[in-house]
């Protein structure tokens, strides 16, 4: 019988959609890649998330793989080429995440600009203090997002609402797909901006993307909004950036310390410890697309991807 096997924790609507055409799931949720001894001469298909790198052993050791299935966005833990060059389709779900990373993003720009975390930790200290926390709107900002995939489209469609004005630059479309969102070049987007956000996927030519020049080169000083990749961003350009005002204020759901295992590496790094302490940054640990309807179309989206395209073992 033909065997997927999960070697991380989905929604369950996959495994029981996949029942039902017929195939044998199992899940093999383990703390190292230990499962390769086994014998997994009749698994068709694997079904990851972010922490394990599916490379070329790991696509060696079964035989009969047709298919990876990656739950959420962003394939950089997968050998695209050698699955491409064995003939293995690489499944993902961006969309079924995009709109829990859109409201994220609103979430945080509406805590800079509005001064929530220091407003209510100044009345949680029985102060009083409007003046100091007069706040900006987002009505008529010009909003830049980097990337505009399903992340980047489902921030620009909150952001659309509230007045912005919207430009984008993403070197893969030659026309934008949403009216009211203008395609510009990386020298537009620096003369126009008062906010960037990031939705890049991770790849070799765009780590460290967001460094000393990114951030010198903006005409005006910008808030900064990071959900996409921790290692886009250079910690310490970005705080040199804050210290200098050209950074109004940072916004990051990711971090340059982030492992692969969604944990802190370098809890005793010292710009880490800058961060945590900076007035101007807002942190939150990796749950921009992490909701409870999140979790469920992930996995349903690939769930209708596979079956599309292999409807029975």
């Amino acid at each position: 019988m033909s065997t997927v096997l999960f070697i991380d924790s989905v929604h369950p609507i996959l495994k029981e959609d996949l029942n039902k055409a017929g195939y044998r799931c199992i899940s093999n949720e383990i703390d190292n890649l230990g499962f390769l001894s086994n014998q997994n001469h009749d698994v068709v298909g694997l079904v990851l998330r972010s922490r394990w790198v599916i490379d070329q052993k790991v696509i060696d050791a079964f035989p009969l793989l047709k298919w990876v299935a990656r739950s959420g966005s962003g394939l950089e833990n997968i050998d695209l080429e050698y699955c491409k060059k064995s003939g293995i389709t690489v499944f993902s779900s961006p969309e079924g995440n995009a709109d829990a990373v859109g409201e994220h993003v609103l979430a945080m720009c509406l805590a800079m600009t509005r001064k929530i975390l220091s407003a209510h930790n100044s009345v949680t200290h029985q102060q009083w203090l409007r003046e100091e926390h007069r706040g900006i709107e987002l009505k008529g900002k010009t909003f830049a997002i980097i990337g505009l995939g399903h992340m980047g489209q489902a921030v620009a469609h909150r952001l659309l609402s509230f007045g912005c004005k919207i430009i984008a630059n993403d070197i893969g479309l030659e026309k934008s797909p949403i009216q009211g969102v203008r395609l510009v070049s990386m020298k537009e987007l620096f003369e126009l901006a008062d906010f960037v956000s990031i939705h890049l996927p991770l790849s070799p030519n765009n780590i460290n993307y967001a460094n000393a020049h990114f951030f010198s080169s903006f005409k005006s000083p910008i808030y900064f909004i990071n959900t996409a990749r921790g290692q886009h961003c250079v910690t310490a350009d970005l705080l040199h950036a804050l210290n200098n005002k050209s950074v109004l204020g940072a916004a990051l759901d990711v971090l340059e310390f982030e492992s692969t295992q969604l944990k802190i590496e370098s809890e005793n790094h010292p710009d880490f410890h800058s961060l945590l302490e900076h007035p101007k940054v807002i942190i939150t640990p990796h749950i921009a697309g992490w909701t409870i309807e999140s979790y469920y179309k992930l996995s349903k989206v690939l769930s209708d991807k596979i079956l599309n395209l292999y409807p029975q073992p």
